[in-house]
């Protein structure tokens, strides 16, 4: 991740926003362990009262990504439904990038509800 703190600040990089994907999915398989793609989406959004919506485009990348990273890893297994799908489950370093990333997500949040109340 790109950012530096500097006396308590967090200097946001232009892949933090982005990387709120890569945080709901991370805390997704925190929460519920092995999951499927599809599995992943539906919890989010759910979760999200629907407020958010992953298109695969987004998300199959990001998997990708995270799997090349060694946050997560990847096998495949037979869904609920009978189809073959890659599960995916969080590894060591995937919870150690997914505490990180909670507390840099917490400043950036800070910081825009500060500026949200000033306006």
């Amino acid at each position: 991740m790109s950012r530096v703190k500097v006396q308590g600040k967090c200097h946001i990089a232009k892949n933090d926003l982005q990387g709120a994907l890569d945080l709901l999915i991370l805390k997704t398989l925190s929460q519920l362990g092995s999951m499927h793609g599809y599995g992943i989406v539906m919890h989010i959004e759910r979760v999200s009262d629907e407020l958010l919506s992953v298109e695969e485009g987004s998300l199959y990348p990001a998997l990708h990504r995270m799997e090349q990273s060694g946050w997560i890893r990847a096998e495949w297994a037979v869904t609920e439904a009978g189809r073959r799908a890659k599960f995916y489950t969080l590894t060591a370093a995937g919870k150690k990038q997914l505490a990180d990333r909670e507390k840099n997500w917490e400043q950036v949040v800070k910081g825009v509800q500060a500026i949200l109340r000033f306006a």
